[in-house]
């Protein structure tokens, strides 16, 4: 499947730049306007020269206000934000403490971010949108579509807070990943009746809803897996990550007789801690003999196109495909990678003809952009404001302070550090991450981008170099493609066993490991000092050494996540493996699965 040609523009013309001005402007208002009224607008000190400002002006006057907040917010970060939320977490938490904190009044849940390093778990109030958004992408868990589609959705929560409400009532208000708490506020789920709708199937998914209630790292794929098979009217399959996809593949595979032969005699298999789930989701499978011969005449998954042959209506592989979830997607997708990011894939497990789209980009904190069908839906992404407003920071600007730029100023080639201003009470907050702009949409002249890496997510090593995510991703992702064999996932710690410190590559094979293996360190350490000039300097002072790279044992990073879903309460669907692991624990754990140093 070629790469679509796209038509971008390289600047906005002059009437698309005011109108790119006007719907900031507007889209900034209908946000910021509602939120003065919050506890943390009128109390945080980050937000006062910009109280004071707008005191001394025409509040009413909303140019004038817009030139404040431009002015006199300061770009900010969690650590802002953390005493606030603390208020919700006290016990007890009584409504006045916390009403109208971050936004009108009360969260509706709130969100945890990506697990990806040993600090602390972020959380974020959620408050209800307005109830037209609730049908945009940015806010849909599963967006309708024609036919069946196979998205595993786990109801996991890690806790429930109860604030204590003036009228003598109490509200719960659950902590749980951002996907699961937008598709409980579609659907006005209420955990508290988790156990009244076991029997339900919502039309056009795979997965009974019994399933999502399963707390079994292990029975939630397996369970998915059956289900998912026995229907072969899957026309849409969605992972929010596509390494999660490649782990969906590896229980197939493990368990494909046993998947095959309960699909046959209809029977629910006997996987752990199922419980009271088992008579709900066994009203639903039905013996099919002839489903059964025809999965057993197909084979398990590893022929090319197994997914379509599976499936034969599957048209579109839906989830994130780009940074470390690139290692993984020539197990899904057979991709050819190269050193930018306008690979071509052609598909291997998914099948030539199905087309594989991002769910878009954003984070916990807020969404930034949809998928750019005129463009490589992989990859190119448009800048949106529904939850929140963008502005960005021009990550190579060698000005002293940081000055804030709106999407009618930025420069196409550019690298930018995306800044948020959202509906749920984020002001000017930093995301962390690089993204390049590729041009500018020629309808409607809004920025097309496309994500790089985290602006420090690199590995700072002793010789003071830094090299981004982005490159130590492509550098072991094109080393094992010639030399090692498929990345099932990876992740790098510092390697200090000699000195100077390294970078010290953990990855974990799928099938054998190459005859030559060993040359990989050598390539990698090659194309790093190609790709960087700061660590070729330090490696000619002496300051820096090759690489390192040492193979863990088959479904290491599968026990990872299963780890980090037990430590968090969460689903596997909010657990990424980092790029950069800081986590001491698991690093010493994952040292010890090391089986192979090439």
């Amino acid at each position: 499947m070629s790469r679509p040609k796209t038509n971008l523009l390289e600047s906005p013309t002059a009437e698309l730049s005011q109108q790119l001005k006007d719907y900031e402007d507007q889209a900034l208002l209908e946000i910021i306007r509602p939120n003065l009224v919050s506890q943390f607008a009128q109390d945080a000190s980050e937000l006062a020269k910009f109280r004071e400002a707008i005191a001394q002006g025409d509040a009413k006057d909303d140019l004038e206000f817009l030139r404040r907040f431009r002015e006199f917010v300061p770009t900010t970060n969690y650590e802002a934000y953390r005493p606030f939320i603390a208020k919700f977490f006290a016990t007890p938490c009584k409504e006045a403490d916390v009403k109208n904190m971050f936004a009108p009044g009360l969260p509706y849940f709130f969100a945890m971010s990506s697990m990806t390093s040993g600090k602390s778990v972020k959380t974020f109030p959620k408050y209800r949108p307005p109830p037209h958004l609730l049908h945009h992408p940015l806010y849909l868990a599963l967006p309708p579509s024609e036919g069946i589609t196979l998205s595993p959705a786990s109801l996991r929560y890690s806790q429930i807070l109860q604030i204590d409400c003036e009228d003598g009532q109490s509200k719960q208000v659950t902590v749980c990943s951002l996907s699961i708490g937008f598709l409980r506020m579609a659907m006005n789920w209420d955990t508290e009746d988790d156990n009244e709708r076991l029997d339900l199937w919502l039309p056009g998914l795979t997965d009974p809803y019994a399933i999502s209630l399963v707390k079994s790292y292990r029975a939630f794929f397996v369970l998915n897996a059956l289900f998912a098979l026995a229907d072969r009217r899957v026309t849409i399959i969605r992972f929010f990550f596509a390494n999660v996809l490649v782990i969906f593949l590896q229980y197939v595979e493990d368990e494909w007789s046993l998947l095959v032969d309960c699909i046959e005699k209809g029977v629910i298999p006997d996987v752990e801690n199922l419980g009271h789930l088992r008579v709900p989701l066994e009203q639903y499978l039905n013996p099919n003999p002839l489903r059964a011969a025809e999965l057993r005449e197909i084979g398990p998954p590893g022929i090319q196109g197994w997914a379509v042959r599976v499936w034969p209506e599957l048209t579109k592989f839906v989830g994130i495909t780009g940074g470390p979830a690139a290692t993984s997607v020539p197990k899904a997708c057979q991709v050819y990678h190269r050193t930018d990011s306008y690979g071509h894939q052609i598909t291997h497990t998914l099948g030539p003809s199905v087309l594989t789209q991002s769910p878009g980009y954003g984070s916990t904190e807020g969404g930034v952009a949809i998928a750019y069908h005129k463009g490589d839906p992989k990859t190119d992404l448009k800048v949106v404001f529904v939850d929140a407003v963008t502005e960005f920071l021009d990550v190579g600007s060698n000005e002293p302070s940081e000055r804030v730029l709106s999407i009618s100023e930025l420069v196409a080639g550019g690298h930018y550090e995306p800044v948020l201003t959202t509906r749920n009470g984020l002001w000017r907050y930093r995301l962390g991450d690089v993204n390049t702009v590729k041009g500018f949409a020629p309808d409607d002249g809004l920025p097309v981008i496309n994500y790089l890496h985290r602006r420090e997510g690199g590995l700072v090593m002793a010789f003071g170099t830094t090299c981004t995510e982005s490159q130590l991703t492509n550098v072991i992702v094109s080393a094992a493609k010639r030399w090692i064999g498929q990345i099932i996932d990876f992740t790098i710690v510092g390697d200090d066993r000699d000195t100077p410190i390294t970078y010290g590559y953990l990855i974990e094979i799928g099938g054998e490991v190459g005859k030559e293996a060993r040359m990989a360190t050598q390539q990698t350490f090659e194309d790093l000092m190609a790709a960087n000039d700061e660590f070729r300097t330090a490696f000619w002072q002496g300051r820096a050494r090759k690489p390192t790279i040492r193979i863990v044992e088959k479904g290491t990073f599968a026990e990872y996540r299963q780890q980090k879903c037990n430590k968090t309460n969460v689903s596997i669907s909010q657990v990424k493996v980092p790029v950069v692991l800081s986590d001491p624990t698991f690093r010493e754990w994952l040292l010890q699965q090391v089986v192979i140093e090439l």
